[in-house]
Order: C-alpha cells, then sequence, then structure tokens
C-alpha cells in the first residue's frame, strides 16, 4: 500500500496546532528592534522585529494597537508581549503582540540620528545649496536597480508625461555592502554626463534595506554634483539622509519622475491657451487700429488737405519777416548808428565831468591855504614850536622850555627865561 501525501494546508495545520499547544510560546516577553514598520488604515501594526542575528515578523491589531501610548517608528527598541503562532496563508510563523513598550533606539537608528545631526551642521541641507529642478529637461539621468519596479515606474511615467526627454538608465547596486560605493560612483559619473536632471531612489524596504542611502559618502557625493539630484527613496513615510541632501525629494520613485518632467497634456493646454489669448489680443489691437483709422479718415485735415498747408505757410512769412529785421548787416548798421549816440553822449558827459571835477579841486586848495600857517610867516610873523607842536598859548609854555621860532628865512632856538600873561579879550 502506497504512502498518501499531506496537503500544504494539512501540514500548515499541524504546525500550528504544534506552534497553539506549546506553553512556552503562548505567552512571550521579546526585546527586538523595530524595522520596516506600516501602520494600515484599519489601525493594525504590522512589522519586523530584529536583532543582530534573527528577526520574526509581527502584528499588533487594532484592539491592542490603540493601547500604545507612544508613537512607534524604524530604528525603535521595545519589550513586546504575546504569543507565537502560525500565519497559515503564508505558512510563515509570527508573534501575536498583545503590548508594546518602547526600551530606546537602535543601532542603525542610533548611527542615523547622529549623522543626520552632523551633517545639519555642516550645511550639507541648507537651501542655499540645494539647486532648481529643470522645467524641460531635455535629458534625464536614473540611477537604480536596472531590473527593480522602481525604474520601470520612472521610464513608464517620463514616456507618458513628456516623451521629448531622453532617459539614460545608471544600473546601480542599491542595497547590499558594496551599495554605497556604487551609488557614489555612478552619482559622479552620471554628474560628468550632459543630464539636466538625476533620479536617484529604489523601491520601499527596511532600515537596513535603504541603509546604502544613509551612508556619508552617498550623502557626499549628491552634494558635490552640480547636476540637480531628486532623491526618491523608499516610501512616502521612509526618510534617509540622501533625501536631506538632495536638491529635491520625491516620496515614490514614481513621484520623482512626475517632478522631473511636466506633463505634455498641461503643457499642450497651456499653449493652446496663451495661443488663444495672443490671438485675442491681436484681435483687440487690429479692432483698435481699424477704429482710429476710421476716425483719421474722418478728420478735416484729410477732406481739405489745402488747410494742411495755409498755417505753416502764414508761419513761414512771419518767420521770413523777423529773419529780415533780424538780419546782421541790419543789426550792424542800428548798432553803428547807436554807438555814435553813445560816443557822443560820454564825450560831453566827461567834459562835464572833468570842470566839475577842476572847480572842486580849485575851491578845496583855497580853503587849505587860507588854512596854512606859513601864509603867517610871508607876512612878517613868526611861528612858535615846542617839540614839533605849535605854541598858540603863553599858559602851555613854562620857563626853561626850549622853542623854535620859524621865521620867513629861516628857523631859530630860543630858551624861555621869563614868563608874562595878559588877557587880549
Amino acid at each position: 500500500m502506497s504512502e498518501q501525501p499531506l496537503s500544504v494546508t494539512a501540514l500548515t495545520r499541524y504546525i500550528k496546532y504544534k506552534f497553539d499547544k506549546d506553553e512556552h510560546l503562548k505567552d512571550v516577553l521579546i526585546k527586538g528592534e523595530i524595522s520596516n514598520f506600516k501602520h494600515n488604515v484599519r489601525g493594525h501594526f504590522y512589522f519586523t522585529l530584529k536583532d543582530e542575528k534573527a528577526s520574526i515578523k509581527a502584528v499588533m491589531f487594532r484592539s491592542d494597537a490603540s493601547g500604545v501610548i507612544f508613537k512607534p517608528k524604524d530604528g525603535m527598541t521595545v519589550l513586546l508581549r504575546g504569543y507565537v503562532s502560525v500565519f497559515e496563508v503564508a505558512g510563515s510563523y509570527q508573534i501575536y503582540v498583545k503590548s508594546m513598550d518602547e526600551v530606546g533606539l537602535g543601532n542603525l537608528y542610533q548611527q542615523y540620528l547622529q549623522l543626520k545631526a552632523t551633517l545639519e551642521k555642516e550645511g550639507y541641507f541648507d537651501d542655499a545649496h540645494k539647486q532648481p529642478i529643470p522645467t524641460l529637461p531635455r535629458q534625464i539621468g536614473v540611477l537604480t536597480s536596472a531590473t527593480g519596479a522602481a525604474v520601470r515606474d520612472i521610464i513608464n511615467i517620463i514616456n507618458r508625461r513628456f516623451p521629448m526627454s531622453k532617459i539614460v538608465v545608471y544600473p546601480t547596486t542599491v542595497q547590499g555592502v558594496n551599495a554605497k560605493d556604487e551609488i557614489a560612483k555612478n552619482i559622479a559619473r552620471a554628474d560628468k554626463d550632459p543630464n539636466d536632471v538625476l533620479i536617484v531612489g529604489r523601491g520601499g524596504g527596511s532600515i537596513e534595506d535603504l541603509w546604502a542611502f544613509n551612508e556619508r559618502m552617498v550623502a557626499q557625493a549628491i552634494y558635490d554634483a552640480s547636476t540637480p539630484i531628486i532623491a526618491s527613496i523608499g516610501h512616502e513615510t521612509d526618510f534617509t539622509i540622501s533625501d536631506f541632501v538632495a536638491d529635491k525629494r520625491a516620496p515614490t520613485p514614481s513621484g520623482a519622475a512626475e517632478i522631473a518632467v511636466p506633463d505634455q497634456m498641461t503643457f499642450k493646454r497651456d499653449i493652446e491657451g496663451a495661443k488663444n489669448r495672443l490671438y485675442d489680443a491681436l484681435r483687440r489691437i487690429i479692432r483698435f487700429k481699424r477704429e482710429r483709422l476710421a476716425s483719421q479718415k474722418d478728420r478735416y485735415v484729410f477732406k481739405d488737405p489745402q488747410r494742411l498747408i495755409e498755417k505753416p505757410a502764414t508761419q513761414l512769412e512771419s518767420l521770413q519777416h523777423r529773419l529780415s529785421q533780424s538780419s546782421p548787416a541790419s543789426r550792424l548798421k542800428d548798432n553803428t548808428k547807436n554807438l555814435e549816440t553813445l560816443n557822443t553822449a560820454l564825450n560831453k558827459a566827461y567834459e562835464r565831468l572833468v570842470i566839475s571835477k577842476t572847480q572842486a579841486l580849485n575851491d578845496k586848495t583855497n580853503r587849505l591855504n587860507v588854512q596854512d600857517p606859513r601864509l603867517i610867516v610871508k607876512q612878517g610873523y613868526t611861528l612858535a614850536k615846542k617839540d614839533g607842536h605849535i605854541v598858540k598859548r603863553v599858559k602851555d609854555l613854562s620857563v626853561g622850555d626850549t622853542l623854535e621860532m620859524e621865521f620867513q628865512d629861516g628857523i631859530i632856538t630860543v630858551d624861555v627865561k621869563e614868563i608874562k600873561e595878559e588877557n587880549h579879550e
């Protein structure tokens, strides 16, 4: 009689039965680091609990998750209590968590925070260093795994949105020990090529899967690149060091493709709208010009052109008359006549001035001569001087004074011997 094979369901149920009957697995207290944490829309927690050598899937249903007073996240070390059983659909065992307490941050997450703080202090995240993403890129470099879903999503979206852009894929290892070296090398290589923008990224994963993008050498390569870089690493809730250094962060690789190129349909609509606005503006200008032309045609200057030259002709005659009156010969003749008149008046005024000044000089000379002391001397009198001053009174002298007596023909010196005062009033 041949042996009957077991079905997968039967084997899985038997294994689950063994797990459920094991008293040691009904109430387990376990410590580990959270990785690849997900909080779904129904409120359940799904994550991996790991240590240095092993990992186990974990689920915490909403009824129990609602009692967690902190926000679980990747890298956090927690203390869990629950039971271990088999999830039959996936054929895997996992821990069903009933309670969760925070212990601390894991080693990888601590390294992430330390490097993030260091680079932020050194200015690697400053907006002043970030470059704008070009509006119409001619060539886009994509650095990601050549076989992953991310590269297919990026290519499909770019080709759909803006097929005029050329896509150059740089196959890059994005996970593992050598990933950081290859990412940094390909960024430097793509930066030398004629790319207008680079997309660097990968799909989702645990903190370990994304760790290459938390390495300093990758951050340095992004910082040193002269080509604008869009980082699209993991899911929307995943943040790596590369996201902060890049010129722009996209929540997903698909989002990066949408940021890198405009939507051609939107672009066409914008062009069509601009064209319509231009046509409307031209029609308004033409209508305005036609209305203005019609109003100009009705003006009298076009109906009676002769009137256009009547006023200028009158102005010309007036100007010619003024010009003849202001000709150099006429002005010279008038100025010569005026000069002769002024010259005659000047000569007469000069003669009158000389006569007046001569008479005034004679009058002043006569007054001075009358007051000249020497006229008295010429009449036979003498002048007495003491110390160079004329002596007018006897009382101004003293016995013993020396006087100079000025005569008509000379001067003598005398000493006062006696003084006799007389009153001649």
